[in-house]
Formats: C-alpha cells, structure tokens, sequence
C-alpha cells in the first residue's frame, strides 16, 4: 500500500557535525551488521569515540551549513522488505534491489510496476544478499545491467558480480552470468563492500569489503586478494585495460586500489571527474576518499578509529608514507552506504554537492566541496530516525530507501 507521508521542509532539521554514536556492540554495520544497536544519546552523538588528530585543518567536524531552498521529504512507498539499492532508469523509474534475491521497479510516485525475479541464488545471511546495481552504460539498447551479491562459494562466501537482461514487460531476468568474483572466499557475513559504477571509458568500478574477520582485515593490503579493494574491470569481468597493477604477476591484475575497509559509496565528482569513494571504518573514523590508481588507503594499518572494545587498532597510527589521507572523515561515525552528487538545477545550491545516506547515523549528509575539500556539511532526514540504506537522483530530485523497507522522494517544494 504506497504511503505519501509530507514532511515540509525550509531548512535543515538539525545540524549535524559529522557525529551519529556508534554502540560498542556485535551488531553494528561498522563490525559486522549495520549498525543495527545504536547509541543515540546526546553524550554519544558529540563526542569521538577516539582523540586522534587531524592530518589537516578541515578533515574532520567542518563547519555546518543550511539549505535556504525550501524543500519537502516525502514518503511515497512503505513495506519494500529489504532493500540494499536504489537507481533510476532513463525513463526516471526507479530499480531497487531486495537483499533476498529479487529487484523491483516503482514509478516515480512509488508505486510497484513489476517484480523481477530469477536471479542466481544469493547468500542474505547478515550483510549479505541481492546488493548493488547497475546499467550498462548501452543500456537504452542492450537492456542489460550488472549487480552484486555475496554468493556462496568453496568452503565460504564472497562479493560476486553478475549481468543480464532486463526487459519492463518480463518478470524474470535474463541469460543472468556471473562475471567476476573477488577471491578467496572466507567465511564471514559481514563486510561485502558491493558498489558498483560505470566509468566514461565503459568500465566498471566494484568496490569490496574485507569481510569484517582478522583474516579478511590482513588481506586488504595484499595485491594478490580480493579482500578490502575497488576494482575495475571490462563487461565481460576481465581486468579494464591500463590497471595499475595488470602488468605485475604477483597481483590481481583487476585491482584498482587497495587498503579498504568496507566501502559502500562510489560516485564519479560531476566537475573533476574523480571518483569519490566512502567506506566504513571501525568505531569511529567512516572515510571519504578520493580514489586513484595504484594508491593503498591504509587500512588496517592507518586509521581514525579504534576496535569497538575500545582498543587500539595496530600501532594506532594516523599517517604513513606511502598511504593516503581520507579527503573528510567522522566520528563519530556516519555509516555510509550510497552516496550521489547532486547535478540537478531544481535546487542551485546543491549544484554538485554530494549527498551520502547515513545508516547508524539516521540521516542524509549533504557536503560542499571545493576544490577537493568538505567546506561544508548538513544534515537531512533527521526526524525520520530511518537507517538510509541508498540513495539515487532523478532531473533534480533526490530519493533514497531505508533498510525497513521506506521509499523517500526529496524534491523542491
């Protein structure tokens, strides 16, 4: 039964300084499932799970900031199950991904136009499931897209990547393949990483988690795992020519960059055509980065955060030679899971501002960006208290879906 909930809006709800309060529990997307105990007193939302230092002015805590456009938030459709992704298609419908193993198509009011079904088996255990999707940049021609989802595999599990045809009049999917999976396969639950995004070039980014284990946790700084890394790869899953490491016989020749915890945002900056990347970290310390080839961002071996039994992580160290600074990071944390800059004209001011959906932290973050630095951050949807799983983009309007199964559309008013 579709909802339309208004909730007007003329500026911010709440001013948010890059903090959500993480509970030091085994439930939460930072350790292991998303973030499902949270913390949301006033005492754990102001202050920082760790005291460690900024490597520069502006990295962390910038300065708050406030729509003046009025706005309204509406929720057009409830009970969606599951959901992990949502996109638009070109006709402005949107696709939204359900962890169990299904997609389904809404129209831009919400409403259900078809359930789509036939999809290889997928493992939904704790973060897994039916994940991130994607259009063939041919799409208008070759209906065809790409997803990802934590596939069952050898003695464990693991990221997965597949492809197929996806007709509006048919309810199954299409000669549905497999095309790449990040090996080795461990046994985990958590930590699947899984988003996924076209290059100008036809080439897809797939971002992967390091499983959330200690085994996994190593691994994001080995070249030859698939453990912790952003890869690029060809239609068919082959390493995209030009990969920093494709000449280089000891490593996955499909390897983009490495050193990643559990990276869930990717998008590519409308006006720098960078592409940007936000990832979990552990208590404290989720990353924005900006991602280039061949580079390691250091986990585990740098980081603003601590183990959520309030232990040091490594040699708690912060910088090292050789790894890169996150551009903006939280604590305490966010939890990112999609993120999108804003290329719309409905609302000017947010030309180019980049929105990230907020899982522990119950919110939408809207940053300003100037030349490559957060100068700015608010918070949207806070008096939704909804885990905000993803969020998407349609001719200047924004919309997202929360883990419980709510469809927001965010719109002019």
């Amino acid at each position: 039964m579709q909802s339309k909930l208004l909730f007007s809006v003329t500026a911010v709800t709440a001013i948010f300084f890059g903090c959500s309060g993480n509970s030091n529990t085994a439930k939460n997307e930072n350790i292991k499932t998303s973030g499902d105990t949270t913390s949301t007193t006033a005492a754990a939302i102001k202050m920082p799970n760790a005291h460690y230092k900024p490597a520069f002015e502006g990295q962390t805590r910038i300065k708050a900031v406030t729509t003046t456009t009025a706005y309204k938030v509406e929720k057009i459709a409830e009970k969606l199950g599951r959901p992990w992704a949502i996109i638009a298609l070109p006709d402005g419908k949107l696709l939204l991904t359900e962890k169990s193993g299904y997609m389904e198509i809404h129209n831009a009011d919400g409403a259900l136009v078809k359930k789509i079904t036939g999809f290889p088996k997928v493992d939904d255990n704790g973060q897994g499931g039916l994940l991130d999707v994607a259009l063939d940049p041919e799409f208008a021609t070759n209906k065809t897209i790409y997803w990802s989802f934590s596939e069952k595999y050898g003695k464990g599990n693991l990221t997965a990547v597949a492809k197929g045809q996806l007709n509006e009049n048919d309810s199954m999917i299409k000669n549905p393949k497999v095309i790449f999976r990040a090996t080795p396969e461990l046994n985990s639950e958590y930590h699947f990483g899984s988003r996924l995004i076209f290059d100008k070039e036809g080439y897809l980014f797939v971002s992967s988690g390091e499983r959330s284990v200690l085994e996994g946790r190593k691994q994001s700084q080995w070249l030859n795992s698939g453990m912790g890394k952003i890869f690029r790869i060809t239609k068919d899953g082959k390493a995209a020519p030009g990969n920093p490491f494709i000449n280089q016989s000891t490593a996955k020749p499909e390897i983009y960059s490495y050193g990643h915890r559990n990276p869930q945002s990717l998008d590519f900056n409308p006006v720098t055509g960078d592409l940007w990347e936000a990832e979990f970290g552990p208590q404290g310390g989720d990353e924005l980065n900006i991602i280039k080839p061949g580079k390691n961002y250091g986990w585990p071996i740098i980081t603003y955060g601590i183990e959520y039994n309030g232990s040091k992580i490594g040699d708690a160290i912060q910088q090292k030679e050789g790894m890169e600074q996150p551009v903006y990071f939280w604590d305490p944390v966010l939890s990112p899971g999609g993120m999108v800059f804003y290329t719309g004209d409905a609302i000017p001011e947010w030309k180019n501002n980049l929105f990230i959906s907020g899982l522990s932290s119950t919110r939408i973050v809207r940053l300003v960006i100037e030349n490559n630095k957060v100068v700015g951050e608010e918070a949207l949807l806070t008096d939704q208290k909804e885990r905000i799983r993803d969020i998407t983009q349609y001719n200047g309007v924004l919309y997202a879906v929360s883990d419980f199964g709510i469809l927001f559309r965010i719109s002019k008013k």
